[in-house]
C-alpha cells in the first residue's frame, strides 16, 4: 500500500465536505505530475492524508483511502466548469481524477508549522521549496511520524 498527500482549500472542499459526502471524486487536478502520481501510483486502498491548503493554519486534517483508480475527469468536457480543457478529448483525455473515502479526522490537525518543526520529515514533499503539487507521495516513515504529531 502506497500513501499520499492531497491538497485542497477548505472552502472548496474540505474534510467536512468529505465526512458528509463519505465518498467523493477528486476532481479538478489540472499539473501534469499530480495527474500522473494518480494514473500510475494510486491503487484502491491506498491511504491518503487531507491537506487543507490556501487557508489561515494550513494543515493535515484527515485521512481518506482511494477507493476507485484513475478514470477521465468528466469537468474537463464541461464547458461551463472552472476546470473545462478545450484541448482534451474523450477519445484522448488529459486529465484523471481516482475517487476517496472518508476514513476519519485526525485528532488534531497537524500545522504546516508543526510539519516543518518535525524531525524526520525533511524530505517530505509538501515541504520543499516551490513545491505546489496537489497531490504528492508520503514515504512510510513519514506518514508514520505526521500519525504521530495527531
Amino acid at each position: 500500500m502506497a500513501h499520499w498527500l492531497m491538497k485542497s482549500e477548505p472552502d472548496v472542499f474540505g474534510i467536512d465536505d468529505l465526512e458528509r459526502q463519505r465518498t467523493a471524486p477528486w476532481e479538478g487536478v489540472r499539473n501534469y505530475q499530480a495527474r500522473n502520481f494518480m494514473r500510475d501510483g494510486m491503487r484502491k486502498g491506498d491511504l491518503a492524508f487531507l491537506y487543507h491548503s490556501s487557508c489561515a493554519e494550513p494543515a493535515v486534517v484527515g485521512i481518506m483511502e482511494v477507493c476507485r483508480e484513475a478514470y477521465p475527469d468528466p469537468t474537463q468536457f464541461d464547458r461551463k466548469s472552472p476546470y473545462h480543457d478545450a484541448a482534451s478529448t474523450r477519445e484522448a483525455p488529459r486529465w484523471l481524477m481516482v475517487d476517496v473515502r472518508f476514513r476519519r479526522r485526525l485528532r488534531r490537525p497537524v500545522t504546516l508549522t508543526a510539519l516543518r518543526a518535525a524531525p524526520g520529515l525533511a524530505d517530505l514533499a509538501l515541504l520543499r521549496r516551490g513545491n505546489r503539487l496537489s497531490v504528492m507521495p508520503v514515504g512510510g516513515a513519514e506518514w508514520e511520524r505526521i500519525l504521530a504529531l495527531e
